[in-house]
């Protein structure tokens, strides 16, 4: 039996944008991480899966939910507990450029963690264990009198590796740790962690919109729409039998090396724009995109249900009280 590292239970999080206008970008999302393994979040931009892992990490404080860790509450954590719980849980950011001090060398980038939580005493056992850092993310010890601007996207990706790893951390949240890297670069990233997770046994939540590549690195998957988790299953089970129509058209949208089967298969449109998470249709989130609503999504959210060994979906279309003859009457609901 797998052991759970992390409980995401019923997590919501809104913002308050004045005016009494609410955005709701997390909305009641249950998931939990095993020990061990890559739980992938995907979804398109604005969806929220970058929301969740900040809120997790304490970030963001949640308006309503829980995440537990290891058997504990993060957000019933104060101050010093929370100083001890983030040696074991660190963030790998979305953007290399952004996520790094211009005016600091690599050195006082990846050791500065060291130095806040006091893990040596001497200076020459620091720059040690920077040095090693810098080799375990390829690397080498020449580049820790450098500055952030004299490196590649993919470099300054390595060094914001090598920085959450500093700390020996047991669960690293990656958000978007590729998307603003050349594909070439992407791909030697995701092995750099994959290769980081079989050597340390780290656990990761690896949030990205690119879902190709969350295929190359994830155990588990849940696809995200408008602040709400759609569908949850194994990586392999998601690929070759999607459920969700969200799922369906964001997996049609993957290329295919083969000129003729790319040519052949049929690709998912989604038509309309994507609402606004300040204020998102009634019922079931993805109605107004749908090609297969129904007249009861208009009226009633999806239930959050396992339809397969493992295999979890919001979606009326697999909900076994609904009357067949409600199913049958399919037509785009738009308002």
């Amino acid at each position: 039996m797998n052991e759970k590292i992390l409980e995401v239970k019923n997590l919501t999080k809104n913002f308050e944008m004045g005016k009494g206008k609410v955005l709701k970008a997390v909305n009641d999302v249950t998931f939990h991480v095993n020990k061990g393994e890559t739980f992938g979040l995907v979804g398109e931009s604005g969806c929220g899966k970058s929301t969740i892992g900040r809120t997790i990490m304490g970030l963001y404080n949640k308006t309503s939910g829980d995440a537990i860790f290891d058997g504990v509450n993060i957000h019933e954590l104060n101050e010093k507990e929370k100083f001890k719980f983030h040696r074991r849980m660190q963030m790998i950011f979305q953007d290399p450029y952004a996520s790094l001090n211009p005016r600091s060398t690599v050195k006082e980038v990846i050791s500065e963690p060291m130095e806040i939580h006091g893990l040596y005493k001497e200076k020459t056992e620091q720059l040690d264990r920077v040095y090693e850092l810098l080799e375990e993310v390829g690397l080498n010890r020449d580049h820790v009198n450098r500055y952030p601007h004299e490196f590649s996207g993919g470099q300054r990706q390595r060094i914001g590796i090598a920085r959450a790893l500093a700390l020996d951390p047991e669960f690293i949240i990656a958000d978007e740790p590729i998307s603003a890297l050349d594909v070439s670069v992407q791909a030697q990233v995701v092995n750099l962690l994959k290769d980081l997770q079989t050597e340390k046994g780290l656990t990761f939540l690896f949030i990205a919109h690119d879902l190709a590549m969350v295929r190359q690195f994830a155990d588990r998957i849940g696809v995200m729409y408008l602040g709400n988790m759609v569908e949850l299953t194994d990586s392999n089970q998601l690929y070759e039998n999607p459920l969700h129509p969200y799922t369906k058209a964001l997996l049609s949208a993957i290329p295919i090396p083969d000129p003729d089967m790319e040519e052949k298969r049929e690709r998912i449109i989604l038509e309309g724009e994507l609402p606004s998470p300040i204020n998102p249709p009634s019922g079931c989130v993805f109605r107004t995109r749908c090609p297969m609503a129904m007249e009861v999504c208009s009226k009633v959210k999806p239930v959050w249900q396992e339809v397969g060994q493992n295999h979890y979906v919001a979606c009326h279309l697999y909900d076994d009280t609904l009357d067949e003859k409600e199913k049958e009457k399919v037509e785009p609901v738009m308002n």
